[in-house]
């Protein structure tokens, strides 16, 4: 029975990675329009307690800021320039995309320890 509360254990750590992932995808994708905003990325690291996942700390982008043609921006300089922002809409969407299946992987196996876990108790009741 402890290795069915492992795999119950693996998989919401999974599902917590994954949502946690999404949440900072969902920030990037809302700033993508943000002048001077930097593209955040979620590094996750392996919990060597259970074997599970963690998330790490927040990233920024540290690459340069593209400039942006817009003189009636009101942030634009002399020359009708201004920071833009490091997020790129494609490369978020596939982030989110990827996070929304290992969190649906996770799901499903939790689901399946879930009902192998019932199935057992039911053995033992008999």
């Amino acid at each position: 029975m402890n290795d069915l509360g492992s795999a119950l254990d693996l998989a919401a750590s999974g599902m917590r990675a994954q949502a946690a992932r999404l949440r900072v995808t969902a920030e990037n994708i809302s700033n993508a329009d943000t002048p001077g905003y930097r593209r955040k990325t979620l590094p996750f690291s392996v919990d060597r307690t259970n074997g599970g996942v963690e998330p790490g700390r927040v990233q920024l982008d540290r690459g340069p800021l593209p400039d942006v043609w817009d003189p009636s921006h009101p942030m634009a300089d002399a020359n009708g320039y201004y920071k833009g922002s490091t997020v790129d809409l494609i490369v978020e969407i596939a982030d989110a995309r990827e996070a929304q299946r290992s969190y649906e992987a996770s799901l499903k196996m939790f689901e399946q320890t879930r009902k192998m876990s019932g199935a057992v108790m039911d053995i033992l009741r008999r």
